[in-house]
């Protein structure tokens, strides 16, 4: 992706090389690289598509920092809050345009439809995620359809994409689409458990999608499970924590909505469902012969479960 993020300008360059600097662990374009080389050898379409990929999800980070107002991405201060919400909004949209010539390099029609699938995806969830309403209290099946337009298919493009410039066939292609989709969803709900755990060094400070007024699985659970009047009580304390309330003491309630998790266990749940998606993933590779690139796609899913950060 190094030669996508240049540019003439003086100021875009700088903030590329920034936003380049602060790469996360390359999953996608890892995906997309194991996803090829498991059907048939990698081609320059390969890389392409994946460079394309990559380079989508960051210009959707950057945006997504200005719409969530999020200070930190990956330990660093967003590109918004190092420049402003408008240098930030048109480097994005830069990224964006680089996208779309990356794209057309790949002279492959299906990718592009795959390419253009999940630009549109990545919108409709961050949509989906700030119009739920009034309220900040998703259910279960709300919270999936967040993760699915904005995890889930990110992965499930790489995987595709990958399967599509090496020509696999209509099984191999399927059976990737679906590993993607699955290892993605994984991938969200390890994020999601990070939120409620005791680690220090896990790229975003803990709490903070609560913070943000986004609710997840394991609090979503546990409020399932609780008493009416204590859930009610863990409601109130999380509507004045993404309100930012000024009266209230904000580590004390932070911890007595983490404590409450654990309590009635919604961490576990969210493992237990975590679990169930890597064995479905497992599955779904069944249909390829033993090599190195199926053990290596097979340890990217325990990576992703069993990751600290």
């Amino acid at each position: 992706m190094e030669s996508s993020l240049r540019a003439d300008n003086k100021l875009q360059q700088e903030v590329l090389s920034y936003v380049g600097s602060r790469r996360g662990k390359q999953l996608r374009p890892l995906v997309t690289i194991l996803s090829a080389r498991i059907c048939n050898p990698v081609t320059d379409k390969t890389f392409r598509a994946a460079a394309a990929l990559e380079l989508l999800h960051t210009a959707s980070l950057v945006h997504d920092d200005v719409v969530d107002s999020s200070d930190t991405r990956r330990g660093a201060a967003a590109v918004h809050v190092k420049w402003t919400n408008k240098v930030a909004v048109l480097i994005g949209d830069y990224m964006l345009a680089k996208v779309i010539g990356l794209t057309a390099e790949v002279r492959n029609i299906r990718i592009l439809e795959i390419v253009a699938n999940l630009g549109k995806s990545l919108s409709s969830g961050e949509m989906v995620q700030l119009h739920v309403g009034q309220s900040m209290w998703i259910d279960e099946e709300r919270y999936f359809q967040v993760i699915e337009q904005k995890t889930a298919q990110l992965f499930q493009a790489c995987a595709e994409a990958g399967a599509e410039s090496a020509g696999c066939t209509a099984r191999q292609r399927a059976a990737l689409r679906d590993y993607g989709r699955l290892l993605g969803l994984c991938f969200q709900i390890k994020d999601d458990i990070f939120d409620y755990s005791d680690l220090e060094e896990i790229g975003k400070p803990t709490m903070s999608d609560l913070r943000d007024g986004k609710v997840t699985l394991p609090l979503i659970e546990a409020l399932r499970r609780a008493p009416q009047d204590e859930a009610a009580h863990i409601r109130e304390l999380g509507e004045l924590l993404a309100a930012h309330s000024e009266s209230l003491e904000t580590d004390k309630a932070l911890q007595e909505i983490k404590a409450f998790v654990l309590r009635f266990k919604g961490d576990e749940y969210a493992m237990q469902q975590m679990l169930a998606y890597k064995k479905q993933a497992t599955e779904a590779l069944h249909v390829f012969r033993d090599s190195v690139e199926k053990t290596s796609l097979l340890a990217l899913l325990d990576f992703a479960i069993n990751r600290v950060q």
